[in-house]
Order: C-alpha cells, then sequence, then structure tokens
C-alpha cells in the first residue's frame, strides 16, 4: 500500500465555510490541513454580500472569530428596502420587519477583504495543531482506497490522507461532483450573480444615502427593468464602496437570450439610481458567480465516505424572494461538519462523522430553512404553467389593477413583502419577480425624475480591468460540443461574452462545410472568471485552473 501524508482533517477551501470548519476543529485539538485554491483566501470569491448572525442559527462568524465585525466586514445594514419597478415609476416598500426577522447582525463584506482576514486566523489556529492554510493549491480530486473516499489528490501535491475531508470548494465543486452528491444537469437549480463594485467616498455614502457613518442600508430592484427575465438586483452599501448587482434564475437568461452585463447596466442606469451614483462613476471590478437555489439543490444528506460537503458545494444557499442568505448558512454548516467529526471521533466507520453532521443539520433548523416544506407545497401548484398562466392573466386585467391600486392593498402587500412564512413558499415564477411588481409600481409607484448620465464600462473594458495570471497551454474548460444547438446557449449567458462582441470566452461563427453552412461556438478560456455558467448551460468539460491561475479578484 502506498504511503501518503495523513491529516486528522482536511478542508478545502478558505472561505466562510472552510474556515468555521477550520476554526472549530483545530478548537478541538484536531490536526488541520487547509487548502487554498487562490494566491490568498477571496481571491476567487464572489459574494453579493450580506452576512447575517440569525438568532436560531448553531453558530455565527463572530462566535468563531473574535474581532470579525471590526476587523473583516464593511458596514452594518441598519435600512432595508424593496423597489417595485414599472418604467420610471417606482412603489418602494420598507422591508425592515422581514430583514431583522431571527436577525442578531448583519453586515456587508467584500469577499477579498474578509475570506483573506480569515484566512489569518484559521492559519495560526490550525498551525498550533500541527496543520495550517496552504494557498495556491488546487486539489483535482478525491483519492481512494478499495473504492471508499480517503483523502484527496492536488495538481501541486502529492496525494494526502485524512480521516476527515471538508469540501467546502464552492458552488463549482469538484468534489463533490466526483463523489456523486452534486451535478450540473438543471439551469432551473441555479442562480447567476453578476455585480460591479463602485467606487464612492465615505461621506459621499452617508450623504447620498442619508445614513450616519456606522449606518448601510440594502436596495433591493424588481419589475421590469429586467425585461421578463426572473431575478432582481441589488445595492449595498460598503464602507468606501457600492455592491451593484443582478441575481437571475439561470434558466430564464437562456430561455430569454438575455446578456447578463447589459442587464446589470440596465439598473446601473436607470433613474433610480442616478439619485446615488449622479455623474461621477468608477467601477473598481466587474465579477461573476452561480449560486444554488437551496429550495431545489441543499443536499439533505451531504457526506459520502470521509468526505462532508459545506456552504454552496451542498447547495446551502437561501435564495427565497427578497431573502439572500449562503455565507451564514456556511458558517454553521462548516462548525457543526468539525464538532460532528469530534463527537464521532474513534468510530472506525467511515461515515459516523458525515451522518452526524446530516442529523445536525437537521435538528439545528438549518435544513428547514434551506429546504423549506411549505415552498414544497407552493410549488407543485404554483408553478404548474396552467397556474402561472391564469394567475397572469388575471394580474394583467382590469380586475388585477383595480386590486392593486385599492387603498387597502398597500398595508397587506407590505404586510405579505414582510412575512417570512409567505416568502418562503413564493413560487419561482415571473409572477412574483415581474409581472407583481411591475403592476405594483405602476398602481401605486411615483415617477422618478432624475436622469442617469452615467455610462458604464465596455465588457472589453471589464475584462480589461481584471487580474488574470493565464494558465498558458492549460485550458480548464473544454467544448465537447461546438454546435449552436449543444453549446451556442453560453454566447448570451456567459457573463464575460456577448452576441455581438468577440473578446469574451465564447462567440459564434458560420462555416462552410462540403456545401453547407452552420453556426459553430468557439471558445477562449483566457478572460473566463469561472463563474460556472458554461458547465450547464454548454457541453463542456469543466474544471477549476491550477493553483492560482486564472482571475483573481480584488474585491471579490
Amino acid at each position: 500500500m502506498t504511503e501518503h501524508e495523513h491529516y486528522e482533517a482536511v478542508v478545502v477551501g478558505c472561505g466562510p465555510g472552510g474556515a468555521a470548519a477550520a476554526a472549530r476543529l483545530a478548537d478541538h485539538g484536531v490536526e488541520t490541513l487547509v487548502l487554498e485554491r487562490g494566491t490568498q483566501a477571496g481571491s476567487k470569491n464572489v459574494s453579493g454580500g450580506l452576512i447575517y448572525a440569525e438568532e436560531s442559527a448553531p453558530y455565527t462568524i463572530d462566535d468563531l472569530f473574535d474581532g470579525f465585525r471590526h476587523a473583516a466586514s464593511e458596514r452594518p445594514v441598519t435600512d432595508y428596502y424593496i423597489h417595485n419597478v414599472a418604467g420610471n415609476t417606482v412603489k418602494t416598500f420598507d422591508l425592515t420587519d422581514l430583514h431583522e426577522h431571527d436577525t442578531d447582525w448583519c453586515d456587508a463584506v467584500l469577499r477579498r477583504r474578509m475570506d483573506s482576514w480569515l484566512q489569518k486566523q484559521v492559519h495560526e489556529k490550525t498551525s498550533e495543531t500541527g496543520g495550517g492554510v496552504l494557498t495556491n493549491v488546487r486539489v483535482n480530486g478525491l483519492l481512494r482506497e478499495h473504492g471508499e473516499i480517503v483523502g484527496v489528490t492536488c495538481d501541486e501535491l502529492d496525494p494526502i490522507e485524512a480521516d476527515l475531508i471538508v469540501a467546502a470548494d464552492g458552488v463549482n465543486s469538484e468534489l463533490a461532483r466526483e463523489a456523486g452528491l452534486m451535478d450540473w444537469e438543471e439551469p432551473e437549480e441555479w442562480f447567476q450573480g453578476v455585480k460591479a463594485v463602485v467606487d464612492m467616498d465615505p461621506d459621499v455614502i452617508d450623504d447620498r444615502f442619508d445614513i450616519d457613518a456606522d449606518e448601510g442600508v440594502a436596495h433591493l430592484f424588481s419589475g421590469d427593468l429586467f425585461s421578463d427575465v426572473r431575478g432582481g438586483g441589488f445595492c449595498y452599501t460598503n464602507e468606501d464602496s457600492l455592491s451593484i448587482g443582478t441575481v437571475f434564475h439561470l434558466d430564464s437568461l437562456v430561455e430569454q437570450q438575455a446578456e447578463p452585463h447589459e442587464l446589470l447596466d440596465a439598473l446601473l442606469t436607470h433613474p433610480l439610481l442616478a439619485q446615488w451614483l449622479r455623474d461621477e462613476y468608477h467601477e473598481r471590478e466587474y465579477a461573476a458567480k452561480l449560486v444554488p437555489d437551496s429550495k431545489k439543490v441543499a443536499h439533505e444528506e451531504p457526506y459520502r465516505d470521509r468526505l462532508v460537503l459545506v456552504g454552496d458545494a451542498a447547495g446551502q444557499m437561501q435564495a427565497q424572494g427578497p431573502i439572500i442568505k449562503g455565507m451564514n448558512h456556511a458558517v454553521a454548516a462548516g462548525a457543526l461538519a468539525a464538532d460532528a467529526f469530534v463527537v464521532t471521533r474513534g468510530n472506525a466507520h467511515p461515515e459516523a462523522a458525515g451522518r452526524r453532521y446530516a442529523q445536525m443539520l437537521e435538528r439545528s433548523g438549518t435544513m428547514a430553512k434551506l429546504r423549506p416544506r411549505r415552498y414544497e407545497v407552493s410549488r407543485s401548484v404554483g408553478e404548474r404553467e396552467s397556474v402561472t398562466n391564469a394567475v397572469e392573466r388575471v394580474l394583467e386585467s382590469p380586475i388585477g389593477s383595480l386590486a392593486v391600486g385599492n387603498p387597502l392593498s398597500e398595508r397587506l402587500l407590505k404586510r405579505a413583502y414582510n412575512s417570512p412564512f409567505l416568502v418562503s413558499m413564493l413560487p419561482d415564477t415571473k409572477t412574483g419577480y415581474v409581472t407583481l411588481p411591475s403592476i405594483i409600481g405602476e398602481e401605486r409607484g411615483r415617477t422618478i425624475n432624475w436622469d442617469s448620465e452615467i455610462e458604464p464600462p465596455t465588457l472589453e473594458e471589464r475584462i480589461g480591468d481584471l487580474t488574470y495570471d493565464t494558465d498558458v497551454g492549460n485550458p480548464h474548460i473544454e467544448l465537447r460540443d461546438e454546435s449552436a444547438e449543444a453549446s451556442g446557449a453560453a454566447v448570451t449567458a456567459c457573463p464575460v461574452s456577448a452576441e455581438d462582441f468577440g473578446g469574451g470566452c465564447y462567440r459564434t461563427e458560420r462555416v462552410k462545410t462540403n456545401g453547407t453552412e452552420e453556426t459553430l461556438v468557439s471558445l477562449d478560456t483566457q478572460p473566463c472568471v469561472e463563474c460556472g455558467t458554461c458547465a450547464i448551460v454548454a457541453d463542456t468539460e469543466w474544471e477549476h485552473p491550477r493553483g492560482g491561475k486564472g482571475v483573481e479578484f480584488r474585491e471579490g
């Protein structure tokens, strides 16, 4: 039998879930090695992003890391609004009640700053137990012995054995897929998020958003500004910047052939944002990622042999209407996975820790938040095409306009928007994202008279401003089928590609072969932001670049 280096625990990825798992393992005295693919934790990560501390959660990030909020986050979110948009007419509801439900605190974060700080804390903790954090290491697979998962393999290191393997390697987890626990089959199971980090002085933020220096605000947007694509937009105040972005159902993006960068620009140039952006616009960074829809993919048994999944790798991203929570669930899951290993230490069964981890997720209430049973019930009826069409016809009729315009409706609508119970069972249809918000805006809104004077960067400029260390000669994506039928959707769905832009990852061209002409798709991986979109919408062979290679986010 081959001798391999052995650790009690190996954690793959040093985002919030991996950091929580590693810190908790180290607190228990477990020898823990953390392997991070980026040059620094956070250099490969993107988030909206708000991190919550829920009162009912078994763990919060400040439980595990003293001083987190002071050292690693941006602004506390003290105000929360949703804007229902119909052209230049907007109706705004205060979502404070929903936002503060089960919430101890909520902060805006930028992943590079946050994750790099977490990495330092984790390295200190794990070094004390004989481990540490290694960066620039891509874990490329699972090590098996007699068919059982016993460790990991890496591009840069020899195979490593472990009694526990924590896959915290993100939404595009290769370990979860190799273990057969997750797949890339259905676009309806995923969202795509695209974000711009926009430079703004702290005192200007305070003035334009009418907040104090120790306050922050979250704005959400829905309605017709994104045409018929199911999803919405957000604007969060950071310490000296804004995070402005969009999140859409991936199947809707494909169906509408919408281009992500244009949808982002539709938000950036809307008159509502002109009151905050004015004529000054400097985009620090453009980024994108996939987001799992936990209602459909959060794994109820996220383990196999010695492997456990946490965070996005396990589909643990709660996106239910205006509720968007992921990092807090990753933290709780990572800490629970560590506890599960400790209480089963000495048990010879390879799945002992995994089974206990799944039980802890259920008993802590985490799974009930990620996969609310009432959504399963409402989905069985509310997402039927015949039901959706009937509801749409009523809403778009004079009866629907009359009902929404009724003076009593405003109070009812505000209560509905602030009801965790109703929000958690909202069907994923055009009705909730587009039709109803548009009618609310039209019937109850006020006209926005600001004129937008900003010109967002072009896609070429955005790609040019990103930092890349291209792995020359080692493309991490390969097209298996270059036909437009199999892979053409990537041309519009990829956030760094577009139908009329030849400088992105994907493009089409007309080719004559044997007297016939057909449309083929070609691929250039150099401008890739590693979001994983094309792995779902195109026929590709997809893997992460080697350690430290590819895109490096400065903000995240």
